[in-house]
């Protein structure tokens, strides 16, 4: 499995974004092949976190390209700042 994380910081109405994130970008990112789960996270103080698993490399390297898409056309003016983006290999799970 992979995982893809990103973090945004600076972000103005967590709960507009949330709003955004559940109509527009879940939908999209369903579609992509090897889906294992999603979510978006409000960590407070203008910090939230999207986590996508994938059985796939291929799977969350597509997921942050839909991401960094959906973000540019959809949220900039509530993400601010660039995310900080991760992703690799889950070497251990429960």
């Amino acid at each position: 499995m992979y995982v893809a994380v990103r973090r945004y910081e600076g972000v103005t109405d967590p709960a507009e974004a949330g709003r955004r994130v559940n109509d527009g970008f879940v939908p999209l990112i369903r579609e992509v092949p090897g889906l294992v789960a999603y979510y978006w996270v409000d960590a407070g103080n203008g910090v939230m976190v999207s986590t996508s698993v994938f059985e796939s490399e291929a799977g969350a390297e597509e997921s942050i390209r839909r991401a960094a898409d959906f973000v540019r056309d959809n949220l900039a003016e509530l993400l601010p700042n660039p995310p900080q983006v991760m992703s690799g290999q889950v070497v251990a799970s429960l």
